[in-house]
């Protein structure tokens, strides 16, 4: 099966940056598309980010201050994040959609935590 490995989850302030890499392996033949979602206590979990080969598309609330990129030869998608938010603050998961070699599945990050001081 797959694995996802995400890191750069923490504490920062107000107007900081925070960036977030996950990391895909195993039994991936093709990578469809990389996203990010974001679950707050008592909220639903929404997307924030997502990058295709067809491009990248964004949130209302994060268009013009998050960056999601990915290297392809790593398998690893990344959100630059600027300008944090008090109402930032979440659990960060990386949600991929991939092929294994017999047809197109999904998987989810474990999704650190995001705090964002006021």
């Amino acid at each position: 099966q797959v694995q996802l490995v995400e890191s750069g989850g923490g504490l920062v302030q107000t107007g900081g940056s925070l960036i977030l890499s996950c990391a895909a392996s195993g039994s991936i033949v093709r990578l469809n598309a990389m996203s990010w979602y974001r679950q707050a206590p008592g909220k639903p979990r929404e997307v924030v980010a997502i990058i295709t080969s067809g491009g990248t598309n964004y949130s209302d609330s994060v268009k013009g201050r998050f960056t999601i990129s990915r290297d392809n030869g790593k398998n690893t998608v990344y959100l630059q994040m600027n300008t944090l938010k008090p109402e930032d603050t979440a659990d960060y998961y990386c949600y991929v959609n991939y092929n294994n070699g017999h047809f197109d599945t999904n998987y989810w990050g474990q999704g650190p935590q995001v705090t964002v001081s006021s």
